[in-house]
């Protein structure tokens, strides 16, 4: 009996020391400890580190050790965050998608209230305080350019929509992304419909 208490009180203070090397802000799942003890002993001792106030439920094996703030008080983890602790999970990859991506990009300033993810992975939605975060299957195509640039990129011109995209738009891609990764985008360019083509090149540094 007491060497089982031991081994459990062990896999929580290991998992404890891992979430606070990891640092405020990050997003785990039970999966992540599965090197320190067996499934159920790291559901347990989640649970427990939660109930005592150290890291935050977000949903079903979901949890956050948040940030602080002095005047905001504790910070919700970013959607992308969350997105990206689901994926490592489900070992699936995620690609920011519609008015979220075009936030990412600093082409609009509205903070949507559901941040969408194209995923390999099943279809989800998780809600975290007043952000609802999907995560939506989609075709081995929309994903071919997940987590680069380029993917980020096809995805928020889509969702800005082909007659939308302004002259103020590529002018701001122009002078806020990188130029190494804008000249990378022509590696992409079969990957993006026909008519992103020109602001591909036009962003990639290429004449016309």
């Amino acid at each position: 009996m007491n060497s089982r208490i031991k081994s459990s009180h062990s896999i929580e203070y290991g998992i404890q020391m891992s979430i606070r090397h990891r640092g405020r802000g990050c997003v785990v799942v039970a999966a992540d400890f599965l090197n320190i003890g067996r499934r159920g002993a790291v559901d347990l001792a989640l649970h427990r580190l939660a109930r005592k106030g150290m890291i935050r439920r977000l949903a079903r094996g979901v949890y956050a050790f948040p940030k602080k703030h002095p005047v905001l008080g504790t910070l919700a983890p970013s959607a992308e965050t969350v997105a990206g602790a689901l994926a490592a999970r489900d070992h699936t990859r995620i690609q920011p998608a519609g008015a979220y991506a075009v936030n990412a990009l600093g082409l609009s300033e509205q903070v949507p209230a559901k941040a969408v993810f194209l995923t390999d992975g099943p279809t989800r939605t998780v809600k975290i305080g007043s952000t609802t975060i999907q995560l939506r299957r989609t075709t081995a195509r929309n994903m071919a350019a997940a987590g680069r640039l380029s993917g980020l990129l096809i995805q928020a011109l889509r969702a800005i929509g082909k007659e939308h995209v302004t002259r103020q738009h590529r002018h701001h891609l122009k002078h806020s992304l990188p130029a190494k990764q804008r000249r990378e985008l022509l590696n992409d360019l079969p990957m993006a419909p026909t008519w992103m083509h020109p602001i591909f090149r036009e962003l990639a540094g290429e004449n016309p």
